[in-house]
């Protein structure tokens, strides 16, 4: 297994022959293995770089003997071990020059740039090498780097969360918490506010019944496509110039601080 995944190595620097660093996920060890022990053959000066997950960072533990530790679920499923190789660890040892840990954070926002800039569906295991450079891009500034993405095994349901969840938090989705007297006209008047900003209305909730605001005044729940984080702050600022008390959920795109909402 350790030989074949190394041709992976081979592949690469026979189509780009300059390559200063590879970046290779880590779960028991075997792919690096691989892939270091060829990529040192042909190129001595090459530099290897694992990456684990922060939540099950097995290698990392286990060289610097250390207890090996998993904290909870991790989007890198196929690289979530709770032990690692007896002949990796020894290769991982010897030839890879670093083993970098990642946020659950970074992997989700490589998973949404591969698919979104690459065209590449990956899972989050194999997004953890983007992760990595996203993370510490100054340890990659100015070397060219190859990244091992190492499968595309992704539930369509997860990656439907992590799209959506990318978009909230590039504030291309945002989420707007208004609070209005309870009386007609008022739903529709913010509507047209938000229309005429040139956002998009996906969602709306008319909260009543589960409030602590008073009884004549009422939550306004508005779920909005926009352009960019920017864009969030021009809809905001218009629907206060308008009159209303408004705020911006938190994670849900633009500037978390808003007017102040308690009743």
């Amino acid at each position: 297994m350790i030989a074949g995944q190394g041709t992976i190595a081979l592949e690469m620097l026979a189509a780009v022959s300059d390559l200063a660093v590879l970046v290779v996920p880590i779960g028991g060890g075997g792919l690096i293995s691989g892939i270091a022990v060829a990529a040192k053959a042909l190129q001595p000066g090459i530099q290897v770089v694992g990456v684990e997950a922060a939540l099950f960072p097995a290698m990392k533990q286990v060289l610097g003997g250390l207890p090996v530790t998993a904290a909870g679920a991790t989007i890198a499923e196929g690289i979530a071990v709770k032990n690692v190789g007896r002949l990796t660890r020894a290769i991982v040892q010897r030839l890879v020059d670093d083993i970098l840990l990642v946020g659950e954070g970074d992997i989700e926002r490589a998973v949404m740039l591969l698919l979104e800039i690459e065209k590449t569906v990956s899972e989050g295991a194999g997004a953890t090498p983007l992760a990595a450079l996203l993370s510490a891009p100054e340890r990659f500034a100015g070397r060219k780097v190859g990244l091992v993405v190492s499968g595309g095994n992704i539930d369509p349901r997860l990656l439907s969360s992590v799209i959506l969840r990318g978009l909230a938090r590039d504030g291309r989705l945002a989420r707007l918490r208004l609070v209005v007297p309870d009386q007609p006209g008022t739903l529709a008047r913010a509507a047209a506010t938000i229309g005429a900003s040139g956002a998009n209305i996906l969602e709306v909730y008319h909260e009543r019944a589960f409030t602590a605001l008073p009884i004549r005044a009422t939550d306004l729940l508005f779920v909005i496509e926009t352009r960019n984080a920017h864009h969030v702050q021009e809809v905001v600022a218009r629907l206060r110039a308008d009159g209303f008390t408004v705020a911006v959920d938190p994670g849900g795109g633009g500037d978390a601080n808003g007017d102040d909402l308690t009743p």
